[in-house]
């Protein structure tokens, strides 16, 4: 039963995510929170669960990375 409540939780949160337009960050936290749950109770992780945590991941790195490099301007 707990996998299946946890399967809700996630779709509520990508039903959110689509109307609200809410933050990526939140999702990835919320995703994270609940793999993390699922491993305390010794529950087996969803393979589509573990792949979004780590394209999101991948995508939050990109990101810095791309800030990283943008030249700042340098105090006169």
């Amino acid at each position: 039963m707990a996998f299946e409540a946890a399967q809700a939780q996630i779709m509520k949160w990508f039903d959110e995510t689509d109307s609200v337009g809410s933050d990526l960050h939140v999702l990835y936290a919320q995703i994270r929170q609940e793999l993390d749950q699922m491993k305390a109770q010794g529950l087996p992780l969803p393979d589509d669960l573990i792949e979004l945590e780590a394209r999101l991941e991948e995508r939050f790195a990109q990101e810095k990375r791309a800030s990283e490099a943008v030249p700042r301007p340098k105090p006169q």
